[in-house]
């Protein structure tokens, strides 16, 4: 099992308890400049640390926001392609549907691999719901956008002979002939994230990675679907390390504190969300049974917002969602590093085999120095065990029947 360290580059100077909005209308008035220097200088001293720890590192990109400064997968990456020695290097994501230009994305991405010696994945997402008008896109066409997009990357960078010319429904293309090529043939490794069937399904006939945001007990519907699928297309069953999950985490040396470190992460959870209303949900960008079952629940006087815990109980994330509770929801893993242990081994059974843990360790105003701690308690006390528990676990998806 391989463990990512994940953080937004949040930027919780901005944030209030009343705000509006923390993106798109969001005035830049309120970042600070040497403040905003501060903190990615900051996170970047923290992802170095995790390379140092033994942990693999991931990174993600959002726009107009005071929830993430990462504006740019490459660039963070590119750094950390220098600095960092031994970590593999995850873009998850790059917003593919939002790009105009996945020319210059796939030359962008091949140096990455080459600077960091073949140590680079690349994610691909859809991105979210608040960011089309950022790009000036019609959310309707993005997963046609990223597919098209997706495919002329791959050809791009395993393409050797010279140049060639792409005529598709999204892009056009003379003269493809991108320099460097990667250092990973034919390509680096492809992940993609899902949260419906639909799109897992269409990552396992690819043979993709596929990756799950924060859906908790919901992930063993998504991952069952992509091994049927997967073994009918391959021929043989997925292994665990074409699974991932991300989750929040805090570890501390007491539970207390590893539940108050968690509580601090969890802030992202209560901020994401948090934008102006005509930017929440574009025409067009989520498939039409979704919306009917957003309407039905607020006609029927229901959350739309709800997650089950493994037994099936439905919690409303916008009611009281307590650390507590997104813990049982499998949103969270906080305590102790032994508690920690036991609650990442029963949601990998329960999944079925995860081959990479995405873990925030850092989020909202969590300090530096918490932040460090809990990465170092995890290295050291959960990490190892992890390793050890997912070489000698059973190669199968029926550990939760």
């Amino acid at each position: 099992m391989r463990v990512f360290h994940f953080s937004e580059e949040p930027y919780p100077n901005a944030w209030t308890p009343d705000a509006e909005s923390l993106r798109i209308t969001l005035p830049n008035s309120e970042c600070d400049p040497k403040t905003a220097a501060d903190l990615y200088h900051r996170y970047l001293d923290e992802w170095q640390l995790a390379d140092e720890l033994g942990f693999d590192i991931m990174v993600n990109e959002h726009h107009e926001t005071a929830t993430c400064l990462t504006a740019s997968c490459h660039i963070i990456l590119a750094i950390l392609a220098r600095i960092t020695k031994r970590a593999r290097l995850l873009a998850l994501g790059v917003p593919l549907a939002n790009r105009s230009d996945p020319q210059r994305v796939a030359e962008e991405l091949s140096m990455i691999d080459v600077i960091s010696r073949g140590r680079f994945e690349m994610g691909f997402v859809k991105g979210v719901p608040f960011e089309p008008p950022v790009a000036n896109i019609n959310p309707a066409r993005m997963m046609d956008r990223l597919w098209e997009a997706h495919d002329f990357i791959l050809k791009a960078m395993s393409t050797h002979t010279g140049p060639f010319n792409w005529e598709g429904d999204h892009y056009h293309y003379r003269n493809v002939n991108i320099w460097p090529r990667p250092w990973q043939q034919p390509h680096p490794p492809v992940w993609i994230t899902a949260s419906s069937i639909g799109s897992a399904k269409a990552i396992a006939e690819r043979g993709h990675v596929l990756a799950t945001f924060l859906i908790g007990y919901k992930t063993r519907e998504l991952f069952d679907s992509y091994r049927a699928v997967y073994q009918a297309t391959h021929g043989t069953m997925p292994g665990p390390d074409r699974f991932a999950y991300l989750a929040l985490a805090g570890v501390g040396n007491t539970s207390a504190e590893g539940i108050a470190r968690a509580t601090e992460v969890k802030r992202y959870l209560d901020t994401t969300g948090i934008v102006y209303e005509p930017f929440r949900s574009p025409p067009g960008y989520a498939p039409v049974a979704d919306n009917v079952r957003v309407m039905r629940a607020i006609a029927n006087g229901q959350s739309a917002r709800m997650v089950p815990t493994k037994t099936g109980e439905m919690i409303d994330v916008t009611k009281n969602f307590t650390t507590e509770k997104a813990m049982d929801a499998g949103l969270v893993f906080a305590g102790t590093p032994n508690e920690v242990y036991e609650q990442i081994v029963d949601f990998d059974q329960y999944a079925g085999g995860i081959g990479n843990l995405l873990l925030m360790l850092q989020g909202g105003a969590l300090s530096h120095e918490d932040t460090a701690d809990s990465m170092t308690l995890f290295a050291k006390h959960v990490l190892p065990r992890l390793k050890e528990y997912a070489a000698n676990r059973p190669q199968t998806a029926d550990a939760a029947e």
